[in-house]
């Protein structure tokens, strides 16, 4: 008993030792988790309530700048209620349709026009918000004039679906090329791959090209599936479905294997990984929109490869856009995918050293 206690003993204070010195991957478990609630402590405020977006849209004719101010502070008076401007009504009203606002208001018209989402649950607590605020509920009707949008109903799981999809390839592409490598780097294989012809150009892509196929394949099976059970369905084109799904895959992996190029701990490839792919599944407008947040938070939104996926799907499948409406989310991935191809290969090392 006490030999088998020694050896335990032992094992386990060879592995502390091991993780300890491991600066760089102890220090991703203090450092990665402050990081983590930095970013949402500047999107979120603590200790608030729920707030509901409402986009304001100017009038379809000329009105009085006081009708305008008395439209923009009435909601002013809402605290739960978080404005955001548009420069037209179509704008505006499109927004709402995608389920980035919650409802939009017509600056100065008397009486106030308002439009909700009727596939919107947010929409109906605005609008008794909004009627509340601006007189007696029982006679909204001579205060207030409800619309709704137009065009084809997309129910928030419609719109959330897309985003699922991109979500569980980033996941995959990741850690399926980034992570694999540097295993094969600790364990001594790629030191035996570099006594043979083989480039660090053709390997990478040679493990960009598997986990691609990989992926395309799970995700048609994922995408069917969940279109049998679910009900969901392209009202684009799948054959542009599918070249924004490979290209976004194809550039996210590159993505994996810029970092793996050189990392030789597992654990510090975990972190750095950790570190990509969460703020990428919480700006890239996965779950929720990010309208009317911080513009510095939008902007860093958009050099994020899975938010030009997530949109292009978006757009192809709850909208009917074709490659042309997407072609500036494709060329990004496309060069994202050169680029970070050409950096892996430059940087590549094989062995720990």
């Amino acid at each position: 008993m006490n030999i088998i206690l020694k050896r335990f003993l032992w094992l386990l204070n060879a592995r502390n030792k091991e993780f300890f010195r491991d600066r760089a991957s102890f220090g991703w478990n203090f450092l990665f988790p402050f990081l983590i609630l930095i970013g949402f402590s500047a999107m979120f405020q603590r200790g608030g309530h729920e707030e509901y977006k409402v986009g304001l849209v100017p009038p379809q004719q000329q009105t009085r700048s006081s009708a305008m101010s008395e439209t923009s502070g009435l909601l002013k008076q809402v605290k739960l209620f978080r404005t955001i401007e548009f420069s037209s009504r179509d704008d505006g009203l499109d927004r709402l349709r995608l389920h980035k606002v919650d409802m939009v208001v017509e600056l100065g018209s008397e009486p106030i026009r308002y439009w909700i989402n009727d596939a919107s649950p947010k929409g109906t607590i605005c609008e008794s918000l909004l009627l509340k605020a601006a007189g007696d509920p029982g006679s909204h009707r001579k205060t207030a004039v409800r619309q709704t949008v137009s065009g084809d109903r997309i129910d928030y799981i419609d719109w959330l679906f897309p985003g699922v999809i991109a979500m569980n390839m980033m996941f995959s592409a990741l850690y399926g090329a980034g992570y694999v490598i540097v295993r094969y780097r600790k364990m001594g294989v790629l030191k035996r791959l570099q006594a043979t012809p083989v480039g660090a150009f053709e390997y990478l892509s040679a493990q960009a090209i598997s986990r691609l196929l990989v992926i395309i394949f799970s995700g048609v099976i994922l995408f069917a599936g969940c279109s049998l059970l679910l009900g969901f369905e392209c009202r684009g084109s799948y054959l542009d479905l599918l070249i924004v799904y490979t290209i976004g895959g194809a550039a996210i992996i590159s993505l994996g294997l810029v970092i793996s190029a050189r990392t030789s701990s597992e654990e510090l490839a975990n972190g750095v990984l950790n570190m990509i792919s969460w703020p990428m599944m919480f700006l890239s407008e996965v779950w929720f929109s990010i309208e009317g947040s911080s513009e510095w938070v939008q902007k860093i939104s958009q050099t994020l490869p899975l938010t030009h996926v997530t949109e292009g799907m978006r757009q192809i499948m709850n909208e009917g856009a074709g490659l042309n409406d997407v072609r500036g989310h494709i060329a990004y991935l496309a060069v994202m995918f050169v680029l970070f191809l050409a950096i892996g290969s430059r940087t590549f090392r094989w062995s720990r050293e």
